[in-house]
């Protein structure tokens, strides 16, 4: 998809202008990345001097105990929240000295998101839904890119239904594609497949999978189902804000494992 896609010498100048102008191996890099909430007397340090990359074209799963750091790490990761302390790094660019503007920026033209709730408008089309972030972007959406992605996830000939007259599985292939129509660095998912049943979550995990073999697409996702990890590249684990190891091409019950011991460690 990225090649098939033109795009205007402006937007690339101000790409390279945000990007620093140079590319790295990593499109996520976090270094020593505290983040604490302090509400009165109460302190909590959701993520304790996190270090991680995330190469180019891999799939990343990050697992852990309730409360554990998942949501934040991602949040932090994609420059929807700030670390408190330490550096994130998308593409080779550093957000921490970012202006709110550039920040916005940057994640309206190289991050995309995929939630469990599929969050699309229920009066558009699929069509629609999936060329609102470019028309909220001021940019004017093709008929061909728009149905050309739709047809990256399986929907060529949904273009013109409704949410209500889409299954839920088709409704988040819907929400894959919105994220995917401005050819993101990373894809982010906290648990894209929470709302699913077990055959439609698969035939989505699948997609994503083959959107990493196939397109070199890097993908993040958050999730609590050993299943569902065991279709990234490598499980992150996390355990009260700090990384507790990771697992390489593991299988589910390798993963469910894993899992069960560390909710067994004591407080």
């Amino acid at each position: 998809m990225r090649g098939s896609v033109e795009t205007p010498t402006s937007r690339r100048t101000e790409e390279q202008v945000l990007m620093g102008g140079h590319m790295t191996n990593d499109a996520i890099g976090l270094r020593d990345v505290t983040r604490r909430y302090d509400s009165g007397r109460t302190h909590v340090t959701a993520l304790d001097e996190v270090s991680l990359a995330f190469p180019r074209g891999t799939f990343t799963a990050v697992m852990g105990p309730s409360g554990s750091g998942k949501s934040t790490l991602l949040q932090c990761a994609a420059g929807l929240d700030r670390p408190t302390s330490g550096s994130v790094t998308v593409g080779g660019t550093e957000l921490t000295g970012l202006s709110e503007t550039k920040l916005t920026l940057l994640r309206r033209e190289h991050i995309g998101f995929v939630f469990q709730a599929f969050n699309l408008l229920p009066s558009l089309t699929a069509e629609q839904n999936v060329a609102l972030p470019l028309r909220l972007a001021g940019r004017r959406p093709k008929k061909a890119q728009v149905r050309e992605v739709l047809a990256q996830v399986g929907l060529g000939d949904r273009a013109r239904h409704r949410p209500t007259e889409m299954s839920g599985g088709q409704q988040q292939r819907v929400a894959l594609a919105r994220a995917l129509i401005t050819r993101p660095e990373v894809l982010f998912g906290d648990e894209p497949t929470g709302a699913l049943d077990s055959q439609t979550s698969h035939e989505v995990l699948t997609l994503l999978r083959g959107m990493v073999d196939r397109d070199g697409q890097t993908i993040v996702m958050v999730t609590h189902d050993p299943v569902a990890a065991s279709y990234a590249d490598r499980v992150v684990f996390l355990v009260d804000g700090r990384v507790n190891g990771e697992l390489i091409g593991a299988c589910a019950e390798d993963i469910a494992a894993r899992m069960t011991k560390l909710e067994a460690v004591p407080c």
